[in-house]
């Protein structure tokens, strides 16, 4: 489950084997020409920067182009559809998160992909979320919102992304464990969500944290929670849902780097191996620190096992709430 601050990404890897070691002195073949990573972003978001940051470091390492291509919209499936379908050879590549991998399969019963159409190379980060209100809510702390929620059910509101979109789930989530019944109003984006707190229109939300951080310093918006398990470094007052009684709540989204179904091991051990070591780079683990993302700590077994517990979580809630992808 994703919530410990500053795990070393990639980690995929930490302490990796003999056995890949060996797979970096076999496979000195690959690459011997320009590799694709697709991010399922607009240019500018955390999975173009993320992929950014690697590829220049890969390029550096492999002396071959790693080149990143920007494929925004639909949470990610466009991406997915064309990685599962790419030839096994380690050369289209993608970064993804939960909203392709979990949300985007459990919402759409006609997907035509699956988990196992891919290969996970390796975890990258975590991102968390905050719940935060309008100034004028008359909450200053989660229990306090909750009881406010209970007293007038299907009335106070909060804002997401979008259907199906991380910030709603994870709302859903947390209005099954609080007991509460919340208005849900859906946005074009978590900017425009934001922009909806601040104009009054919708009470609360849960938000990437460098979205409104400046906010929360501001007192323009009120923090109350964040959705993992250990307190953010940007706001270390700001106590976590598990601290206030709502055990075990541990929700963000993990982004990963995936191939096709297939891929030769020696060529997955080679790219577990360089990620790793790009991600302690010091340099790279503070660029991510500021943008509120939180490195990930996950070998290739662990990670695996996050997929489909993270498929099943979503799985229960889509079909809990009747959400379906049109």
């Amino acid at each position: 489950m994703p919530g410990t601050i500053l795990r070393l990404a990639g980690a995929a890897v930490i302490g990796l084997s003999l056995v890949m070691a060996s797979a970096l002195a076999e496979d000195t073949d690959y690459p011997n020409h320009p590799v694709r990573i697709l991010a399922p972003s607009a240019a500018g978001g955390n999975p173009d920067v993320i992929a950014r940051l690697l590829a220049s470091r890969l390029s550096e390492m492999f002396g071959n182009t790693f080149i990143v291509e920007d494929v925004p919209g639909v949470g990610g499936v466009v991406t997915a559809k064309e990685i599962a379908a790419a030839p096994a050879d380690g050369y289209t590549l993608m970064l993804s998160d939960s909203g392709a991998m979990a949300i985007s399969i459990a919402m759409n019963p006609d997907a035509n992909y699956k988990l196992a159409d891919f290969t996970p190379i390796t975890a990258l980060a975590t991102l968390p979320t905050a719940l935060v209100v309008k100034p004028s809510v008359p909450a200053n702390t989660l229990a306090e919102f909750v009881a406010l929620a209970k007293s007038k059910p299907g009335t106070m509101s909060f804002g997401s992304a979008g259907s199906g979109s991380i910030h709603q789930l994870t709302m859903v989530i947390f209005e099954q464990q609080a007991g509460i019944d919340l208005l849900h109003v859906p946005y074009r984006g978590g900017t425009a969500m934001v922009n909806g707190l601040l104009t009054g229109e919708i009470d609360s939300g849960w938000s990437g944290i460098p979205n409104v951080l400046a906010l929360i310093q501001t007192d323009k918006l009120r923090a109350l929670c964040v959705s993992v398990l250990q307190r953010d470094p940007s706001l270390p007052n700001v106590p976590t849902c598990d601290e206030l009684g709502y055990k075990g709540f541990d929700v963000a989204t993990m982004i990963g780097l995936f191939g096709p179904a297939g891929m030769p091991p020696s060529t997955v051990a080679r790219l577990q191996a360089a990620v790793a070591k790009i991600m302690r780079e010091p340099d790279i683990a503070q660029r991510l620190v500021t943008l509120g993302i939180h490195m990930e700590e996950n070998g290739t077994a662990s990670y695996v096992k996050f997929l489909h517990d993270d498929l099943t979580r979503y799985s229960t809630v889509v079909n809990a709430v009747h959400l379906q992808m049109k």
